[in-house]
Parts: structure tokens; sequence; C-alpha cells
């Protein structure tokens, strides 16, 4: 009798030890090797990112548009942005005409529909009226006003340091951009990001493995190319601040 008993208080405790390792996952291999795993996963990812595209976008309905959650939508937005560049660009349209002839039209279906609905229906409806939020524009001009003055900080930050290098680096970067802008108007320049905007993020999102691998790839021959122009040139110039003074 004693020796089922002890038979029967060692099955219980294997299986309590088993479930309390289904509770726990990895406790088999230790902390240490799932906390490698979790680095190395880190580690491929791009920029060593531990978040989901969804999640860096914001997580809103902004990052649903941008990643095709709702197809109808972000296709929709797409279409119009298509639409506007090819009005302007293609065919020469400029906005007042645009803004005149949309107004017209507009008045046009107001018109018929406040007069011809009685004979249809046997009591007139109501004319729908479009009317924009009051705080629409506001909150655009400060969205816009805080990005300008993110962007000038940056470059205020980079003059007064006296970083020599970080300092070539952003007029070279702006030369660059200046360059593609003599290409391209301004708003060529914004449909393209636009695009880009709404095409990228959802293309990475589905190669992320293969877009991650290339673009260390890439990064290491241009770290290997800059480690070549540091020794040579760039290793000559002083990083330190600018002390001007005078000698009598």
């Amino acid at each position: 009798m004693s020796e089922k008993i002890n038979a029967e208080d060692i099955l219980n405790n294997i299986v309590g030890t088993l479930a309390d390792k289904k509770q726990k996952p990895g406790s088999f291999f230790g902390e240490d090797t799932s906390s490698s795993v979790t680095t190395q996963f880190n580690f491929n990812r791009l920029f060593g990112r531990q978040k989901p595209v969804h999640h860096i976008l914001g997580g809103g309905k902004s990052a649903d548009v941008l990643l095709w959650r709702n197809k109808k939508i972000s296709a929709s937005f797409l279409t119009a942005a298509t639409v506007v560049w090819v009005l302007f660009e293609w065919l020469n349209y400029h906005f007042l005409t645009l803004v005149g002839f949309a107004l017209v039209l507009g008045m046009i279906a107001q018109f018929l529909w406040s007069n011809f609905s009685g004979m249809i229906n046997r009591s007139p409806s109501k004319v729908p009226r479009l009317v924009l939020p009051k705080d629409l524009f506001v909150n655009i001009a400060v969205s816009i006003g805080a990005e300008i003055n993110r962007g000038l900080a940056f470059v205020q930050d980079v003059a007064c340091e006296g970083n020599v290098k970080q300092f070539l680096v952003v007029v070279v970067s702006l030369w660059i951009a200046a360059v593609i802008g003599s290409w391209c108007n301004f708003l060529t320049v914004v449909y393209i990001g636009f695009v880009a905007a709404h095409t990228l993020p959802v293309l990475y999102e589905r190669y992320e493995d293969q877009v991650d691998n290339f673009v260390y790839q890439v990064l290491g021959q241009l770290q290997h190319n800059y480690r070549k122009l540091d020794t040579g040139v760039l290793s000559k110039i002083p990083s330190a601040k600018l002390n001007w003074k005078k000698y009598e």
C-alpha cells in the first residue's frame, strides 16, 4: 500500500512540475537563451527596432492608411493625390481655376437640388451644406509650424555646436536636396513623398526580412567607404569648436 502511495505521489509531482513548465515557456532553456534570441532578433531588425511597423507609424488611423489596412481608404487617398498632381502638372491647371470650377459645380448642384427636389418628392428635401470645422486650419498650422521649428532648431544646432564633420554632412545633404529640387518643382517632390509614404511602409512590412538584409549590406559598404574617407580626409579636420581669439 505504501509503495502505491509513493508511486502516486511521485507521478503527481511530475505532472505538477510539467504544468509549471508550461505556464513559464522558455524556462527549460533558461533566461540567458531567451534573452540571447531576443537580442539576435532585435539586431537583425532594421536599426535594431523592437516594435512593429504599425506601432512605429503611430498605431492609429494614419498608420492603418499607410499600411493599407483598409484598401478602399488608402486607394482613395492615393488616387486623390494622383488626380491633383495630374491636374496641376500635366494639364497645367491653376489653383484658383480649380477652386472656381469646384465652387461653380457645387452651386449648380445645390441649386438643382433645392429647386427640383420638390418635383420628385412630395416634400422638398434639405440641401446638404459643407461646413469646415473651426479648429481644422488651426491644427494644421500648429502641426506645420512645430515641424518647421524642429527642422530650424536642428539646422541651427548643427551650425552652432562646432562639429565640423556633422556640419559638412548636413551641408552636403541640403545641397543634394537643392539639386533634386532644381529637377522638379515643389508639388512633384511632395507627390513623390506622398506616394513613397503610401507604398514603402507596406512593402517593407511584407518583405521585412529581405529588406533588412539588403539594407545592412548597403550600410556595411557605406561604413567601409566612410572609414576610408575618414582616414584620408575627415580625420585631418579638427572636430572641436573653432575659437576665435584676438592677438595683440
